[in-house]
């Protein structure tokens, strides 16, 4: 069993998940044309694709837990694959919309499988390392997908992106039946469903601190995706082009930090590492808010400083809940994975209301919660301390 092809197996699943969410934000103005509705419509196929995503995470926790890894991977592929197919297919935007739903219900799988296959894989360093490189894998999703739907999409139009989909999907699914082994620990067999499941990720320490910096990790991340665009062009007057370049820092720097967080883990504490890495974030907002007006090469430091901090602490939250939950360790991802889709949808819903009082207030607001669920963290994890010292 080659442990390295089998992370680079289950990380191509888990790839797929955000790629798919953003391969034809590109060529969402043709879809509008060609199903002839509203871009509210359109825009609604990004929308439910996420609210499943982050719903079924909570769907397949516990049903990776009792079942196994690969028995919930290879159908959930296959659902996939068959969506991927009826949406090239489709014929009116609601049919669109009812793929793009089975769509997610199937690809959200594979970060649940693939994180809790590299817990019972790797351990020591070389989990840490793992988690870096799988995390990177997924953080190259949203950055590689509007590029490949861009290029596509202007060839072939929408049905040739969902095609693409659909045959890389079969790759993955072939990949995943030669390759991959079922790797859940022997044990007891698990009960059915429960809520206590879930519960027991949310009251033990670590798994609440860890959950809460993934929420407000993404709250922040998004409200500069949803509001830097509008400021750029009220402080700098930019394109739309020139926008899209000025993300691309932070983008690279988020895939930069992803890669390296999982191998600078191993040379401290990962609790220390992460309440460091947040704290560098609420720092990087601040500066962002006090010195976007000063110039815009300060304003892309300071959103890369962004980029880089919450990439470099992505590997750290789930080494730490792959190490905290042995028995239930698909269930702690299903948790966290619900909760970091629910900061990017709270992000832009929440901010609009800050928005509206102008200055960045919205970003300020980001910068106090951050700051207060480090705070929240230092102390669940100082207790956790604590507690295995007696």
């Amino acid at each position: 069993m080659n442990k390295k092809i089998i992370l680079y197996c289950v990380g191509f699943a888990a790839f797929f998940g955000p790629f798919t969410q953003t391969i034809y934000t590109p060529i969402l103005p043709e879809i509008q044309h060609d199903f002839q509705t509203s871009g509210f419509i359109v825009n609604l196929t990004i929308s439910i694709f996420t609210f499943v995503l982050a719903m079924m995470q909570m769907v397949y926790g516990p049903l990776t837990d009792k079942l196994g890894r690969r028995r919930i991977l290879l159908p959930a592929i296959l659902l996939y694959i068959v969506a991927s197919a009826g949406a090239a297919l489709s014929t009116s935007i609601w049919v669109l919309l009812f793929f793009r739903a089975v769509q997610a219900a199937g690809i959200a799988a594979g970060s649940v499988v693939a994180t809790t296959v590299i817990g019972d894989l790797f351990e020591g360093k070389s989990l840490g390392r793992s988690m870096g490189t799988f995390q990177t894998l997924v953080t190259l999703g949203p950055v590689i997908g509007p590029v490949v739907g861009g290029f596509v999409g202007g060839y072939t139009g929408y049905q040739g992106v969902f095609w693409v989909l659909t045959g890389t999907g079969l790759i993955m699914f072939l990949a995943n039946v030669k390759l991959l082994p079922e790797t859940k620990p022997e044990g007891p067999e698990r009960k059915g469903f429960s809520f206590s499941d879930f519960t027991i990720v949310l009251k033990d320490r670590t798994g609440i601190a860890v959950i809460l910096l993934g929420f407000i990790q993404y709250y922040s991340f998004y409200n500069f995706l949803v509001f830097l665009p509008n400021l750029l062009a009220s402080f700098y007057g930019l394109s739309a082009g020139q926008k899209g370049l000025v993300f691309l820092p932070m983008s690279l720097f988020l895939v930069l930090g992803s890669f390296t967080g999982g191998r600078l883990q191993e040379k401290s504490n990962p609790r220390t590492f992460l309440l460091i890495t947040s704290s560098l974030n609420v720092l990087a907002t601040v500066l962002f808010v006090i010195l976007s007006p000063v110039s815009l090469p300060v304003l892309i430091v300071s959103i890369s400083l962004f980029g880089l901090c919450l990439g470099l602490s992505l590997p750290v939250q789930t080494t730490l809940l792959a190490r905290a939950f042995t028995q239930n360790r698909a269930t702690a991802i299903g948790v966290y994975n619900f909760f970091r889709y629910l900061g990017m949808a709270a992000g832009p819903i929440f901010g609009s209301v800050f928005y509206q009082l102008g200055n960045r207030v919205e970003f300020l607001f980001a910068a106090f919660l951050f700051a207060l669920t480090v705070l929240f963290a230092r102390r669940q994890f100082s207790k956790t301390d604590r507690y295995q010292l007696n």
